[in-house]
């Protein structure tokens, strides 16, 4: 595609980017057939071409509108079109661009800019995320039902975490959301992990990874958390730490990212590029220990549905992984058709688009419930929050299905 850059960006690392990004597609449209939000709305403005044709114009110097902000909005950010494009065009990168800019140009109506704020400033602080979490379940009859079927029935004990002692040691991120509506999940892979002779440990100060503030399009606030993650974590990576290990593919894929969005950091750009390069999916992690771990388990599995996060395999680019495990790990998998497209969880796409969120949550659930599973695992506990409230079978995080199945030590 030819570009014609407007002043304004032309010369700097966005804009040389971005330039890159777009002559790289050749508008074949491929990206079509496996866009969510193209597939519900049929416009051509809602899926990845369209997109990249509005990003195309912005960046050239056309003033953008309240409809160039609402097709950007409407975009999950799943990533199908980029396992898709046969041009390899990063399309999520050339997204998170166009939306910085138009962000900065397009005033947003009050209301979506005040509930924009809310989300990113009470969903990534852990103490105020689990304040309102308390309220919200006191005062759950008069919540809203979208709202209302966000909270689980109950929250989870995470159990035992078993101390440190083995010479491996791996990071888990403790993280903002995850630690207060499903506790369990790091601490089972704890429990998993120390059968395999890894110590999994935690940084105390870790917070947010950035995901939630960067891709409500609070850039710089996103960034901020990056730093101030990468700074909690130096100190268990320079003191000999393996890996580090994402229970939510959702975080994973936003870490994995952290040499490419800190790359014109000075202070950063070294440390993030270690940390993205040391990061691994707990899926990957318990594959590479199968050996060990395979020999603990007591029964066999039972029939389960896999759902794949997009986050895990269009944005890590592990495609069957969670699947591959889970066959190894004596599961029935029932067929799931579709299985590359999105549940609509996206983050807090949910929150925010809960009409097509719904039609696509309600579409997933009929092909994750078609072959008559007692149960569906995910590894992203947004898509887990997200398809539970609406479940006939009970959602689980994997990690908490396969930690149960481990014989007594």
């Amino acid at each position: 595609m030819q570009t014609s850059l407007a002043d304004f960006i032309r010369d700097t690392p966005r804009g040389r980017e971005a330039d890159a990004i777009l002559r790289r597609c050749v508008h074949c449209g491929f990206c079509l057939a496996t866009c969510p939000t193209y597939q519900l709305l049929g416009d051509e403005r809602d899926s990845p071409r369209g997109r990249i044709y509005l990003v195309k114009q912005v960046l050239e110097g056309v003033p953008p509108t309240h409809k160039t902000l609402s097709h950007l909005d409407r975009c999950l950010t799943c990533r199908a079109c980029e396992t898709t494009c046969p041009s390899g065009v990063a399309y999520a990168r050339l997204a998170d661009i166009g939306r910085g800019v138009v962000e900065e140009r397009v005033k947003r109506r009050r209301l979506d800019a005040v509930r924009r704020r809310a989300l990113a400033r009470l969903l990534s602080c852990r103490a105020l995320f689990r304040t309102l979490v308390a309220l919200a379940r006191v005062a759950r009859a008069l919540l809203p039902a979208r709202f209302a079927r966000k909270l689980p029935a109950r929250l989870p004990q995470p159990g035992h975490w078993p101390a440190p002692r083995h010479a491996r040691r791996m990071i888990a991120l403790a993280g903002c959301v995850q630690p207060v509506l499903a506790p369990d999940i790091n601490a089972a892979a704890a429990r998993l992990l120390d059968r395999a002779g890894i110590s999994l440990v935690q940084a105390p100060s870790a917070g947010c990874c950035g995901a939630l503030r960067y891709h409500l399009n609070f850039q710089r606030e996103g960034l901020a958390d990056m730093r101030a993650l990468v700074d909690a974590w130096w100190p268990l990576v320079e003191s000999g730490a393996e890996a580090i290990v994402m229970s939510a593919s959702g975080c994973g894929a936003t870490v994995r990212e952290y040499a490419r969005l800190l790359a014109h950091d000075p202070r950063y750009a070294r440390k993030a590029a270690r940390i993205a390069a040391m990061t691994r999916d707990l899926a990957e992690v318990v594959e590479a220990e199968w050996e060990r771990l395979a020999p603990l388990l007591a029964s066999p599995g039972g029939r389960i549905a896999v759902h794949s996060p997009c986050t895990l395999q269009h944005g890590q680019k592990l495609p069957g992984l969670l699947e591959r495990l889970l066959a190894r790990a004596g599961y029935e998998l029932a067929p799931v058709a579709d299985a590359h497209l999105c549940c609509g969880s996206a983050g807090v796409y949910s929150l925010l688009e809960p009409r097509l969120a719904q039609q696509l949550k309600e579409r997933k659930l009929r092909s994750l419930q078609a072959g008559a599973p007692s149960c569906i695992v995910t590894a992203n506990l947004g898509c887990q929050n997200h398809l539970a409230g609406g479940a006939a079978v009970p959602v689980q995080h994997w990690v908490t299905a396969l930690e149960r199945r481990l014989r007594a030590p």
